[in-house]
C-alpha cells in the first residue's frame, strides 16, 4: 500500500499553500491536526444551504460564479453572504471582487483532497 501525501490548496486569505486534508481514512488514523483540518471542511458543508452554494459554484460554467448567479437559494442575501464567508473561511472557496460583484471559485484541488480522504484503500 503506497502512502500518499495530503493534497495542498491555496489559503483563501493570503494565497499561500495550505494542506487541505488528510490521507484516506482507511489508510491510518488521522492525527489531531489532520482531523481538525478535515472537520472544518466537512462542517462547513454540513449545512444544506452552504452545500448547495458550494455545488452551484463548483458546477458553474467556467469554474466560477458571480454572487448574483448563485444567490437564489431560498434565504436572504445577507444569509447567502454569511454562508459564502463560512465556505471561504473553511478553505473551500476563493473570492475575487470585480467592480460591484464578487466571483467565487472552488479552491484549487479541494474536491480532490476531500475525495482522497474518503477513498477506500485495499
Amino acid at each position: 500500500m503506497s502512502k500518499r501525501e495530503p493534497l495542498t490548496v491555496l489559503d483563501p486569505e493570503d494565497g499561500t499553500g495550505a494542506t487541505a486534508c488528510c490521507p484516506p481514512l482507511t489508510e491510518r488514523p488521522l492525527t489531531p491536526a489532520e482531523a481538525e483540518r478535515t472537520a472544518v471542511m466537512f462542517k462547513a458543508l454540513g449545512d444544506p444551504v452552504r452545500l448547495r452554494l458550494f455545488s452551484l459554484v463548483a458546477s458553474h460554467r467556467d469554474g466560477e460564479a458571480c454572487v448574483c448567479d448563485i444567490s437564489d437559494v431560498g434565504v436572504s442575501q445577507p444569509t447567502v453572504s454569511h454562508h459564502l464567508k463560512k465556505l471561504r473561511e473553511a478553505g473551500l472557496l476563493t473570492a475575487q471582487r470585480r467592480g460591484t460583484w464578487v466571483y467565487y471559485r472552488v479552491a484549487p484541488s479541494v474536491l480532490a483532497a476531500m475525495g482522497q480522504a474518503l477513498t477506500v484503500r485495499s
